[in-house]
């Protein structure tokens, strides 16, 4: 896999997550510095990890298939090619991110079942950590525990990245002269655009995901991606698949927008 394509991931990725890790050394005291920050919340750390992996095999996978070295604005790759690059960049992502997209829903529904018939007013704690949740996962579910989930993390991500990759490419094809590259408001707008799309299809999946992931904490509700999806929809209506996409939404058009600006500038730099 081609280096510019991993650093500029990685790096483009970094600069959304560093107001993450800056607004918990701003507001809570149980960190010693940056590095103590990152690694207590490494599941948030790694998303750079996992973005560039994205990034990476997305870039690489779209050259293999148009037979190019680099990419050329003058002569943009085929719709087809674009949505096989996204989907193989969504199935490399899947691999490394399952056991980390579970740590951290873990994590952050921990105190959940401990809230009933408590009245204090914080609720008590599972897991101390992200290092002390792998642990237990995998001592009392073993390694198939950290892949809990899969199945429906992989129905999301690799159908949702090649939408994700085409919207911003047809976008910024769209909004460009022929010939011409996507100038800075062109591809923050491509790039935000992409992201609210990209979460909009990914939500119905990525709520049976998170239930799916939670599921073991407390016995086994749920028989597989569907089974999860049936018996949500009967309790809760179809209505429960929606549940998130506003601040989903939200969220992603900034974060997206910065992210495929950082990605363009640094890959042209590094070039």
């Amino acid at each position: 896999m081609a280096l510019p394509g991993l650093v500029c991931g990685w790096i483009a990725c970094v600069l959304p997550i560093g107001g993450c890790s800056r607004v918990r050394l701003q507001t809570q005291t149980r960190y010693n510095g940056i590095l103590d920050c990152i690694l207590k919340t490494f599941p948030v750390g790694v998303v750079a990890i996992s973005n560039s992996l994205m990034f990476g095999s997305y870039s690489n996978a779209l050259n293999y298939l148009s037979g190019r070295t680099l990419k050329d604005w003058k002569n943009p790759p085929s719709t087809i090619y674009i949505m096989m690059a996204g989907g193989f960049a969504g199935a490399v992502q899947v691999i490394f991110t399952a056991p980390v997209d579970l740590i951290k829903v873990r994590l952050q529904n921990q105190t959940e079942a401990y809230k009933l018939g408590m009245n204090r007013p914080y609720a008590k704690t599972l897991y101390r950590g992200p290092f002390h949740c792998t642990a237990c996962i995998f001592r009392e579910e073993g390694f198939a525990g950290l892949y809990r989930g899969l199945v429906a993390l992989s129905w999301r991500d690799m159908p949702t990245i090649g939408l994700y990759f085409l919207t911003y490419e047809l976008l910024c094809k769209w909004m460009t002269n022929s010939g011409e590259v996507p100038g800075i408001w062109t591809t923050l707008f491509a790039g935000g655009c992409a992201g609210t799309v990209g979460w909009a299809a990914a939500n119905p999946m990525d709520v049976i995901k998170s239930r799916l992931q939670m599921d073991g904490m407390q016995g086994t509700k749920y028989r597989g991606v569907l089974d999860c999806m049936v018996k949500s929809i009967q309790r809760e209506g179809a209505k429960v698949l929606l549940k998130g996409l506003t601040i989903n939404s939200l969220r992603a058009f900034p974060v997206n927008a910065v992210t495929f600006l950082s990605y363009e500038v640094l890959l042209r730099t590094l070039r």
